[in-house]
């Protein structure tokens, strides 16, 4: 048995932990079939050598579970009193079945300062206030565990570079940076990156909340002279329209308010020595700073640069800044400082043109073959001051030039670009955006030529570099039918460049934080990345936006406000209830709950005064994306999710022990799940052969769609005696094929056929010759989804319509957790399905499951399944099933009852004949 996998709830990086309490989990595997782990110890302490030498004595050891009977390996509590700035090693040992110890390697994490602390305005300790230094006194004993930075800047909004230049006359055992710049900053030591993430820190609403990063930069440092250096540009902070550009914020009505309007940068180097001192050098006055040659930084894909007016080397030992000025000290955002928890931005695959064409003097295209979220890169030659263009479309004119083909969007072609000036230096300039992104397909680059004439640059490479969440990748999946396979590599591209330190709703035009696709994808997002850490990050950031009558707006950070429906809709809002369920269920954990619980009670008490007839929620944005326009089954869709809601906060309630609360929480559910019956089941319609939903859109009209079925069936609001009459009533409606949902209503539609074992209905909806339609993307050349079910739609990588890919895993591949964080799950593959071939693996909290499907003649199906270590695997049986044999450490043996096949951990070969 030895581990694979060691982890901390919640964090993605972690030389920065700044919580009360951890929480650790890990992963085993083990080729002793039916072994298991019967206990488990984890030793906390602030000396590795203890760790590894196993003497681990009162003086070091900081947490000791002791040995604790128990086959748990994740959601384990560790709570210690930490102290600030300090490297932890903490350490698993479990014991097998025969009581035989396993450890783990010895696990590492460095701890900030206690959340919630301010960086301490210069003034304080410097300037006008050293007649009230009693006031402050208790700040400044607490040396230890408070902020010693300041922030600083040049006091302006454009992009600037700032650099330390100092000493060091030995080099140190560890050193540990922390650093925040705003909006946006890149890291260097002595010219080489801290790290490879982008766009750090981590937008949040800074009012409330500022996130740091932190790097190991010891490999980094030398003896003698060293350089810290920050390259900070404006993000959300503090917006730069520009004179000429498009800022989605500023768009209409102008609503956008800044952050702040000084751009500002801190940092702290942690030093650590092998005699035991500890030194920290900090920003503050004494660095210098310069104006950035990237003179706008617009974060919607549209900066300047003029490399005439770079100052090469800035950033390494060696450089005279005796011209640069010294910094100024600045007040800085409001909000407090917290560790950034979820996984930063990083560049992933990188895309080169599948073609390259000149439709004009000037002007050089290229075809990326792939629509994602990019950061273009560009190698071009000139003469010194020569202008090049840079343009960016998910779409293009018949001359392959960009095109924006929405006409109420036309600012977004013409506003969004980004502009280089040349330096001239006779060799190739390479040029990549600091502080911008969008989604393209397409790069223009004008005033270039592909040979040189006319006196013009020669443009000599341009690729886009996919840009999303560092999150580890967890699923793949293929079939034997291309048309699904081209649809699961859309759909694919398309939650992957959503991702970054929120769940956008799409990369390009907007770029705002929706909440709606937080809890309806995260069901398929699961088999993209590994979601824990971004939905803890995105839950502080709703827990930021709520508002204090207890109101959850539609986005978070709410970068503008926007009014009605568009502002106050459940099936937003209720994020904030469903994802802490969500983070149970699919990882196990449960370390949201007591921070969440609270405002998700609140959220609850503001819509019980938003009921109508009793408990019906009638606000909303019904199912928003159908006919491209909202307001329909408002009653059902926003009531249903209040029901789903009030069950998700009874659950946090007895995970809390509150459960006097929970009860309560359990009645206000059944009261709501009796008035929705009583308005919406119909049972005395004698012109159907059953009982059904109907909306109240017409009312006193009846109506009978799949959306109002789909919606009681999936959130268990059908009484029991009419669930056959519902699902009659949900295929009469779906029987032609035809896809009538929008976003909210499609995952239910989706899950419902399912249940129905109707894989041909999914399938015929997804291959429509007309919208909606899926395949109808994919045959107009779209390589990601539309916002929208049109040929043509100002955003075409907008994932909100990409629930299918849940169907695909759950009811393709045939893989559904039945317990919290797969600790059990069904195998139910495709049998009544098309499918000859379907193979896919999802590394799961508990370790990977493999699954491989193929159908060999009509009644022979071949399986081979991996089950990780510490679950439990149902396989399916079809109903006609004869016999089944099934391989497992060179073991046979035949199964014959038609019963669900329990699996152990292992690698299995399975053979079903009908």
């Amino acid at each position: 048995m030895k581990f694979t996998r060691c982890g901390i709830h919640g964090f993605h990086e972690v030389l920065g932990i700044d919580a009360e309490e951890i929480r650790v989990h890990w992963a085993l595997e083990s080729d002793v079939k039916n072994e298991s782990q019967i206990a488990y110890r984890v030793v906390l302490s602030t000396s590795k050598e203890a760790l590894v030498s196993g003497n681990q004595d009162h003086n070091n050891v900081e947490w000791d579970t002791g040995y604790i009977e128990s086959s748990e390996q994740r959601n384990i509590v560790c709570k210690p009193h930490f102290k600030s700035t300090c490297s932890y090693f903490w350490k698993v040992t479990v014991w097998n079945h025969l009581k035989e110890p396993h450890h783990s390697t010895v696990q590492h994490f460095f701890t900030g300062y206690p959340r919630s602390r301010l960086l301490p305005p210069y003034s304080m300790n410097q300037t006008y206030m050293p007649h009230s230094s009693l006031i402050f006194r208790t700040w400044f004993e607490d040396e230890a565990n408070r902020w010693k930075a300041v922030w600083i800047g040049d006091g302006g909004d454009k992009p600037i570079y700032l650099r330390k230049s100092f000493e060091l006359s030995h080099a140190p055992i560890r050193a540990v940076l922390f650093a925040s710049g705003l909006g946006h900053f890149n890291m260097s030591v002595n010219g080489h990156a801290a790290s490879n993430h982008r766009l750090d820190p981590g937008w949040t609403n800074y009012h409330r909340r500022v996130q740091f990063t932190s790097y190991d930069v010891t490999d980094r440092l030398t003896t003698g002279e060293n350089v810290l250096g920050a390259h900070v540009g404006n993000g959300f902070y503090a917006g730069d329209k520009g004179e000429d550009r498009f800022f989605w914020p500023m768009y209409e009505d102008n609503t956008y308010v800044r952050y702040g309007n000084e751009l500002c940068f801190f940092c702290e180097l942690h030093l650590f020595y092998d005699d035991g001192t500890h030194e920290t050098l900090i920003s503050d006055p004494s660095w210098r700073v310069w104006k950035s040659a990237t003179t706008l930084a617009n974060i919607y894909a549209s900066e300047t640069h003029d490399r005439r007016l770079y100052p090469r080397n800035w950033h390494s030992p060696g450089f005279d800044d005796a011209e640069w000025p010294l910094a100024k000290p600045l007040t800085g955002p409001r909000g407090h400082i917290y560790y950034q928890t979820q996984p930063p931005v990083m560049l992933h695959d990188t895309f080169e043109p599948v073609e390259t064409r000149s439709p004009r003097p000037g002007i050089v295209c290229f075809d990326l073959g792939q629509n994602a979220s990019t950061m273009v890169k560009i190698v071009v030659e000139g003469i010194s001051g020569s202008e090049v263009i840079i343009r960016y479309s998910e779409t293009v004119k018949e001359d392959g030039t960009v095109l924006m083909p929405d006409p109420l969007f036309k600012e977004f072609e013409t506003g969004v670009f980004s502009r280089l000036y040349l330096a001239g230096t006779g060799k190739p300039e390479t040029w990549e955006p600091d502080f911008s992104f969008t989604s393209a397909r397409y790069i223009q680059v004008e005033g270039v030529s592909l040979d040189g004439k006319d006196g013009l640059p020669i443009i000599h490479s341009a690729v886009g570099r996919h840009i999303s969440s560092a999150a580890r990748k967890l699923g793949s999946m293929t079939t034997d039918k291309e048309d699904v396979n081209s649809l699961l590599n859309a759909l694919y591209w398309t939650f992957s460049s959503n991702l970054f330190s929120y769940h956008t709703d799409c990369p390009q035009i907007e770029k705002f934080g929706w909440l709606e696709v937080t809890h309806l994808l995260a069901p398929a997002t699961q088999y993209i990345r590994d979601m824990e850490a971004l939905y803890t990050k995105i839950l502080d950031d709703i827990l930021d936006a709520q508002e204090p009558n207890g109101l959850v707006p539609t986005m978070a950070p709410e970068i503008r406000y926007m009014c009605g429906p568009l502002h106050d809709t459940i099936t937003w809002g209720c994020a904030l209830c469903l994802l802490p369920d969500i983070l149970r269920r699919f990882y196990g954990s449960t370390h949201v709950i007591a921070k969440v619980y609270p405002a998700a009670v609140r959220y609850m008490d503001y819509m019980r005064t938003k009921e109508r007839k009793g408990g019906l929620i009638e606000h909303g944005l019904g199912d928003w994306g159908r006919d491209i326009a909202f307001g329909n089954h408002q009653a059902n869709i926003e009531t249903a999710i209040y029901y789903q809601c009030l069950q998700c906060v009874e659950m946090m309630a007895r995970e809390l022990g509150e459960i006097e609360e929970a009860e309560k929480f359990k009645q206000w559910a059944a009261r709501i799940y009796k008035v929705y019956n009583s308005h919406l089941l119909v049972t005395d319609d004698k012109s159907r052969p059953y009982a059904y939903y109907t909306s109240l859109d017409n009312f006193p009209g009846r109506d009978r769609t799949a959306i109002a079925q789909a919606m009681a069936l999936q959130l268990g609001l059908v009484p029991p005696e009419y669930s056959q009459d519902i699902m009659a009533a949900f295929i009469d409606d779906v029987s032609d094929g035809r896809i009538r949902a929008g976003e909210i209503g499609l995952r239910f539609l989706f899950n419902t056929l399912a249940d129905a074992k109707r894989p041909d209905l999914v399938l015929q909806m997804a291959r429509q010759e007309e919208h909606p339609s899926y395949m109808r993307f994919l045959r107009r050349g779209e390589t990601t989804l539309l916002e929208f079910w049109q040929d043509e739609c100002r955003s075409k990588c907008h994932d909100m319509l990409g629930t299918i890919y849940e169907w695909f895993y759950v009811a393709g591949l045939g893989l559904n957790p039945t317990e919290d964080g797969y600790r059990s799950f069904a195998i139910d593959p495709p049998y009544e399905a098309e499918f000859g071939y379907v193979k896919g693996q999802v590394d799961s909290p508990y370790g990977l499951i493999e699954i491989e499907f193929q159908r060999k003649e009509p009644k022979t199906v071949n399986l081979r399944l991996r089950v990780p270590f510490g679950t439990t695997a149902m396989v399916k049986l079809p109903t006609s099933m004869k016999e089944v044999e099934v391989m497992s450490d060179g073991q046979l043996q035949k199964v014959c009852e038609n019963n669900d096949l329990p699996l152990s951990h292992g690698l299995y070969t399975m053979v079903i004949k009908s």
